[in-house]
């Protein structure tokens, strides 16, 4: 991860923890990252993972898009990426949208993002099982899923090509928290 990146994703967790009014030791136990972790993370001297960025996203309650810099910015976890394209606020919701990508043999698990929230993924390259947990679906190029993801949920890579997906995220504002 660039090093200015990570420097400006430190500075916007500090502040969601702030405005909760969070410790470290309280959000890191929330979010089940270790408070030695979590402090790197927000000095900027270590590189969070997607799956740390989701935790701690869930854990404050506010979308992976208000901890990433800007558009263009690049997250990966092993196995998957993520370049956030566009975070836009309106007076209902927040979208995000993101480039997927994901490795073969990858299965990446993620975290409930709160009530309300629906994820729309269409696969451009590549087959995946996506979804909640129990309820996947198969998708292949050209195709779409759509989920709510108040529940814990995934994306498989099946087959031996990568997948390449658009993946849309909108969380409603029900508390004024967001991007």
């Amino acid at each position: 991860m660039d090093p200015v990146l990570a420097v400006a994703i430190g500075a916007r967790l500090r502040a969601a923890r702030d405005a909760c009014g969070l410790s470290l030791s309280a959000l890191a136990d929330r979010a089940g990252v270790g408070k030695g972790s979590l402090s790197e993370i927000e000095h900027g001297t270590r590189n969070p993972t997607l799956s740390t960025l989701y935790a701690l996203a869930g854990a404050l309650g506010v979308p992976l898009a208000a901890l990433l810099a800007e558009p263009g910015s690049r997250i990966a976890s092993p196995g998957i990426g993520a370049r956030l394209l566009d975070a836009t606020r309106r007076e209902d919701g927040i979208v995000e949208v993101y480039l997927l990508h994901l490795e073969p043999g990858a299965a990446h698990r993620s975290g409930a993002h709160g009530p309300g929230v629906v994820e729309h993924l269409l696969v451009t390259h590549g087959r995946a099982r996506v979804g909640v947990l129990g309820r996947e679906v198969e998708v292949g190029p050209g195709e779409t899923a759509t989920w709510v993801s108040d529940a814990e949920h995934g994306y498989e890579v099946l087959g031996v090509a990568p997948v390449e997906a658009v993946l849309t995220i909108r969380t409603p504002l029900t508390d004024g928290r967001g991007v």
